[in-house]
């Protein structure tokens, strides 16, 4: 298993030896053309990026050499400096200098010395002549004798890794029922085959699932821009900090949630912080501090966005819920804090009192909620009053295979994502009562309200559901307890099958336009079973409830 060290290393190699190619290339054309603009810009842009990705390596020597050079082609570019007599002899034998160097980064190797070379490129930067002794006559002859190196970097559309994911999903599927017909066959050579079978697939799996991943740095490395921006049309000043930004995701994921994560970070500079002078007023420092952090959790990505602001005043939101026709007054007097919180996820919701470019404008945070319903997400709140406000992002490392709990109802089977479930319970009568007409227990000192699954999927058109009855209650109650949005829900179910991933595919038109199901799998027997959508389901429940 590759470190992550060592990962890094092999992306800058693949990356610097390109960038030494192109260097080349474009060298040969400024010869030749002195005036060639394109070609002295991607000069520039290169070396700016080796000498970065070298810093950021540690490879000191190398991001020096690259420095002066950008600099100097810097003062080309202004017309400050040409590109003829002894500076193309210097600036050829600093191309091949970091060359050397690139291959000894790749080799493990100490990097060759280039203070000669570097004194030179400082005495060509002041308008100096350059010390044509100094520069390595070797070089010339090593533009001849050198061997051809292609970069071990490919570079592939998304829409190919896509396509392939998809095949390797199509080949679980039949490798899962191959597995099932060579147990009920009971041949040992088919057994064998099946296992051997099961063993490639799953590493061919994770390896295009590995070819996926993207550190999470290449979005969280785009905000810094984003909060400037916000902070400078809001009047405040805010200091942002990034963290975890190697943190290994999906690509596709990243996509899904970028808008909702652009959406929190201005939510944060907008109504999180206060002006410099409300700050000073509370006693706080006049710089508003923002994080934004990607932290691992067992198999799931956390991303966090956390302010040291105002806090969410429960209170104001409850009332602005109630102004908003979102709830009754007497409805809302009841939420606990949680899910008072959990109103401000409402389509439309919005605190602000007037509208800005950055808010009130209609697009809430439920922008936030509908990107993390369809990974199969979770949000998780948490703020204190003058002390501040953490989002969390719970997402999952990929959307291809998901973690299921497989249930039965009315002899049908049925799937639940892993990430919305919390917990199984077998009930007895006596650990159920009725409160409402709804059916009620209690779950680490928690009242969780309980429904059978088949009312929620034979819907009948009702407004309501029937009321609930103990005397229907017969024997032990299998019951799957399920969160979204900080609310639980237990399911009544007929009984538990078994837990297993699965590889989730759309349902065809018209099926598609049903909440209540998320996509299909297939079981190992060929079996078709629905995969069921949590958020859909307590939302109906809750639409539902007498």
């Amino acid at each position: 298993m590759k470190t992550r060290d060592q990962e890094y290393r092999e992306l800058f190699m693949a990356e610097a030896l390109e960038y030494y190619d192109s260097m080349s290339r474009h060298l040969s054309e400024l010869e030749r053309n002195p005036n060639a603009g394109p070609a002295l810009n991607e000069l520039f842009r290169l070396m700016h990026n080796l000498k970065a990705n070298a810093r950021a390596m540690g490879f000191t020597d190398l991001g020096e050499v690259a420095h002066h050079l950008e600099t100097l082609f810097g003062l080309i570019r202004d017309q400050e400096r040409t590109f003829s007599g002894p500076l193309i002899r210097v600036v050829f034998a600093g191309v091949d200098a970091l060359g050397n160097m690139i291959r000894a980064v790749g080799a493990n190797q100490p990097l060759p010395d280039a203070s000669a070379l570097l004194d030179n490129l400082d005495r060509l930067v002041r308008g100096e002549a350059p010390v044509l002794d100094e520069v390595d006559e070797g070089d010339t002859e090593e533009e001849s004798n050198r061997k051809m190196e292609l970069s071990d970097l490919v570079y592939i559309q998304v829409k190919k890794l896509d396509n392939l994911l998809n095949l390797v999903g199509e080949l679980v599927i039949d490798r899962d029922r191959i597995m099932t017909l060579a147990q009920e066959i009971g041949n040992p050579a088919l057994l064998a085959t099946a296992q051997h079978l099961f063993r490639i697939s799953d590493d061919l799996q994770y390896s295009v699932m590995d070819a996926r991943l993207v550190g999470v740095g290449v979005l969280l490395n785009k905000f810094p821009r984003v909060v400037r921006d916000v902070a400078t049309a809001e009047n405040k000043e805010v200091e942002l900090t990034l963290s975890g930004q190697d943190v290994q995701i999906d690509r596709n994921i990243l996509q899904i949630i970028t808008d909702a994560l652009l959406h929190l970070v201005r939510n944060a500079v907008s109504h999180g912080l206060e002006t410099t002078e409300q700050r000073q007023a509370a006693g706080k420092s006049a710089i508003g501090h923002l994080t934004l952090s990607a932290l691992t959790e067992r198999d799931d990505v956390l991303i966090q966005v956390q302010d040291d602001g105002r806090g969410i005043n429960t209170e104001a939101v409850r009332r602005k819920a109630v102004e908003r026709g979102l709830i009754t007054a007497a409805a809302a007097g009841s939420l606990n804090e949680q899910d008072v919180w959990a109103l401000l996820f409402e389509p439309g919701f919005s605190m602000a009192d007037k509208v800005t470019d950055i808010s009130g404008r209609g697009v809430g945070l439920d922008v936030v909620k509908l990107a993390l319903d369809s990974l199969g997400g979770q949000l998780r709140v948490e703020s204190e009053l003058g002390i501040g406000t953490t989002f969390t992002l719970v997402l999952p490392t990929s959307i291809a295979v998901k973690g299921a709990l497989l249930i039965e109802v009315d002899e049908r089977p049925y799937a639940l994502p892993l990430m919305h479930t919390d917990t199984v319970l077998s009930l007895e009568p006596s650990q159920i009562s009725v409160v409402g007409g709804v059916l009620v227990t209690h779950v680490q000192g928690l009242a969780v309200p309980l429904v059978p699954l088949r009312l929620l999927l034979h819907d009948e058109g009702d407004d309501v559901l029937p009321l609930a009855s103990k005397s229907e209650l017969d024997g032990p109650q299998q019951v799957l307890v399920v969160n979204y949005n900080n609310r639980r829900l237990g399911l009544v179910v007929d009984r538990f099958i078994r837990q297993q991933n699965i590889v989730i595919k759309p349902l065809s038109k018209p099926l598609d336009t049903i909440d209540l199901f998320g996509g299909v799998t297939l079981l190992g027997s060929g079996q078709v079973c629905l995969v069921l959508d949590v958020p859909a389901l307590t939302r109906l429940f809750l639409a539902k409830r007498p």
